[in-house]
C-alpha cells in the first residue's frame, strides 16, 4: 500500500488507439482507486447490470461505476470532440457526483418503447418527458424490436439522460445540463452509396424483394411495405405482376487499411408501386436538417390518411359481410368487421389519430379498444390479449401508436384481431372507409426545392421495369 501522504499524486495515461481512445487514471486519495475508461470503437455497452450504485452523467456520454473500490467507467462519444470530457475531468466527476442509477434495455418483440421503459422502472411522467423532448429529432413510432436504450436517473427516479440506439450508425441522446434539456442525433462516419432494385411479383412482395438481394433485403421490403402501409393492404392487395422499384442507400463503415464493413440498406430515398389499384410513389424529403419524411409527388405526406390495416397480419380470415355463418354461434349473422388472423402478442395500432373511447372487456369483443377518430369516425379493436401499458379512456393516440395485443378472448375460435369501423354509429366497411385527418403537406417556402428533388428521385427511380433489376448507381 502507499502510504497517505502520497494522496496528492496523481497519474494519468492516455494512449489513442485506431478506432478508440483508451483512457486510464490512477488517483490516490484517502486509499487507493483505480478507474479504467476505455471506448473501443464508437461506442462501448457497460455491463452494469447487478453492479450497485452507480455514479456520475457526464456531457456528451455515460458513466457507471460501481460502488466498490475499482470502479469502470464507460461512456460514449460524441462526434463532437468538445463534448468528451478529459480524463482529470472524469476523474473528478466521478469522485464528486451523487449516487444515481443507469439501466441498459432492448425493445423485444411486440413490446412499445413506453412498456419497456416502464418495465426498467420509469415514471409515466418521465417516459412523456422523453417522448416530448425528443419529438424533434426521433419519431418513437418508429421503435422497433431490438433498438437499443439506456437511461441514467437519480436516487429518486426522476430522468437524467437518455441514450437511444437506432443502429450501428444512428444514435439519439437527451440530456440536462442544469439548463435545460439538450437533445440531438448522431450518425458516425458512414460511406453512402446510391442503389436502385426494380422487378416483378410472382408470388409475394416481400419474396420478390428478398430475391433481389438475399437475406439483406429483408429489412429493404420491410421499409417498403412501411411507407405504403397508408395507401396499400399488402397482404391482400398485391397480385401476380404487380411492379416496384427502389432506390435506397448502402451503407458501409471504415475498417481501416482501406477495408470497408457492408452495414446493410440505409434509407430509402424513392419507392414506386404499379399494380392493378394504379400507381403509388413516395420520395423522403427533409423539412428540416435531420428531420425528414415521405411525400407524394404532389407534396402530400404519405401518412396523411387511415392506414389500409390495424397490424401486420397472416391472413384474413372473415370479410366484411351482411351475412356470415358464425363458428361458435352456430347461425348465420352480420359481420360488419375484417378478421386479421396474426400470432398471440402481435402489436395492434391506431389507424388514425383520436381518442380512446373504450378499453375494457364487452361480452363477444373480449378485451376491446375502441377509438374516436375526426368526422364521426370511430374504430373498433376486439379480442385483444392485453391492452398497451398505460392506455386508458379519454387518452390521445396518434396513427400506428400501439394500443394492444392479439389475443383471443371473447368468443374467438383462434388469435386475430376483429376490426371494425362506425360512421355516425353505422358500421361501414373498413376497407372502403377513409378517416379524414390532417394532411400534412410540403410548406409553401419548400416547393421548389422539393421539386427539385422529387424530380431527381423519379428520373434516377427509372420507369415500370419489364424485367427484374438490381443496380448500383
Amino acid at each position: 500500500m502507499r502510504r497517505a501522504g502520497e494522496a496528492d499524486r496523481q497519474r494519468t495515461a492516455v494512449r489513442a488507439t485506431r478506432g478508440g481512445l483508451c483512457v486510464q487514471a490512477t488517483a490516490f486519495a484517502a486509499g487507493i482507486v483505480t478507474f479504467s475508461v476505455t471506448v473501443a470503437a464508437l461506442f462501448v455497452s457497460p455491463a452494469i447490470a447487478g453492479q450497485g450504485t452507480t455514479v456520475a452523467s457526464l456531457s456528451g456520454g455515460a458513466l457507471a461505476a460501481s460502488a466498490s473500490t475499482s470502479l469502470a467507467l464507460s461512456f460514449a462519444t460524441n462526434p463532437d470532440s468538445s463534448r468528451v470530457a478529459s480524463p482529470p475531468t472524469l476523474l473528478a466527476a466521478a469522485l464528486a457526483s451523487p449516487a444515481q442509477r443507469v439501466v441498459e434495455g432492448q425493445i423485444k418483440r411486440g413490446d412499445t418503447l413506453a412498456k419497456s421503459l416502464a418495465r426498467d422502472g420509469l415514471s409515466k411522467g418521465a417516459i412523456s418527458q422523453i417522448q416530448r423532448e425528443m419529438a424533434g429529432k426521433y419519431d418513437f413510432r418508429r421503435a422497433k424490436a431490438g433498438h437499443r436504450y439506456r437511461i441514467t436517473m437519480n436516487q429518486k427516479g426522476a430522468l437524467l439522460s437518455f441514450h437511444y440506439t437506432v443502429s450501428k450508425t444512428e444514435h439519439y441522446w437527451l440530456e440536462n445540463d442544469g439548463k435545460g434539456w439538450n437533445a440531438w442525433r448522431e450518425e458516425f462516419d458512414v460511406r453512402r452509396e446510391q442503389k436502385k432494385i426494380a422487378g416483378i411479383v410472382t408470388t409475394s412482395l416481400h419474396d420478390a424483394i428478398e430475391d433481389l438481394g438475399g437475406a439483406e433485403n429483408s429489412r429493404l421490403a420491410n421499409e417498403y411495405a412501411g411507407i405504403f402501409a397508408w395507401d396499400l393492404d399488402f397482404s391482400r392487395g398485391i397480385q401476380q405482376g404487380d411492379q416496384f422499384r427502389i432506390l435506397y442507400e448502402r451503407t458501409f463503415a471504415p475498417q481501416g487499411k482501406g477495408r470497408e464493413r457492408n452495414l446493410g440498406p440505409g434509407r430509402i430515398l424513392a419507392a414506386r408501386y404499379h399494380g392493378g389499384g394504379g400507381e403509388l410513389q413516395a420520395i423522403y424529403y427533409e423539412t428540416e436538417p435531420g428531420r425528414g419524411g415521405y411525400y407524394r409527388p404532389d407534396g402530400t405526406s404519405v401518412q396523411g390518411q387511415f392506414l389500409a390495416a390495424p397490424l401486420n397480419f397472416s391472413r384474413i380470415t372473415s370479410e366484411f359481410t351482411r351475412a356470415r355463418f358464425h363458428p361458435i354461434l352456430r347461425r348465420v349473422r352480420p359481420h360488419p368487421g375484417i378478421d386479421y388472423a396474426a400470432p398471440v402478442g402481435t402489436p395492434i395500432w391506431a389507424v388514425a389519430n383520436g381518442v380512446v373511447s373504450y378499453a375494457g372487456w364487452m361480452s363477444g369483443y373480449g378485451r376491446l379498444v375502441k377509438v374516436k377518430h375526426a368526422n364521426g369516425y370511430e374504430s373498433y379493436y376486439a379480442h385483444m390479449s392485453r391492452y398497451a401499458t398505460g392506455l386508458s379512456v379519454g387518452q390521445a393516440v396518434r396513427q400506428k401508436q400501439v394500443i394492444g395485443f392479439v389475443g383471443s378472448s371473447g368468443l374467438s375460435t383462434g388469435p386475430h384481431v376483429c376490426f371494425r369501423v362506425t360512421k355516425d354509429g353505422e358500421y361501414v366497411d373498413p376497407a372502403r372507409a377513409r378517416i379524414a385527418s390532417t394532411v400534412e403537406r410540403i410548406p409553401k417556402s419548400q416547393w421548389a426545392a422539393f421539386k427539385t428533388t422529387r424530380d431527381r428521385r423519379i428520373s434516377e427511380l427509372g420507369p415500370a421495369p419489364i424485367i427484374a433489376t438490381d443496380e448500383a448507381m
